[in-house]
């Protein structure tokens, strides 16, 4: 008798970790899925940035001492 109840103990026990491990690995997947819809943001919005656009030829402006481009 003391086997049975050892045996329901221990299913008792692999049932509540494998549902704890479930809950684990849901959370795990959906935090994944909110950073990479972050990262995909991040990368539209870096895209759309025009402070990298390219402005052709520059020319030093000998009054200020800076580059600005050519026209």
């Amino acid at each position: 008798m003391p086997q049975v109840v050892f045996l329901m103990i221990a299913g008792a026990g692999l049932y509540a970790g494998g549902r704890w491990a479930m809950r684990q690995l849901e959370r795990m997947a959906a935090e994944t899925a909110r950073a990479a819809e972050e990262m995909r943001q991040h990368a539209e919005d870096a895209a759309r940035s025009d402070t990298a656009r390219d402005l052709g030829a520059l020319v030093l402006d000998p009054a200020t001492g800076q580059y600005r481009p050519k026209r």
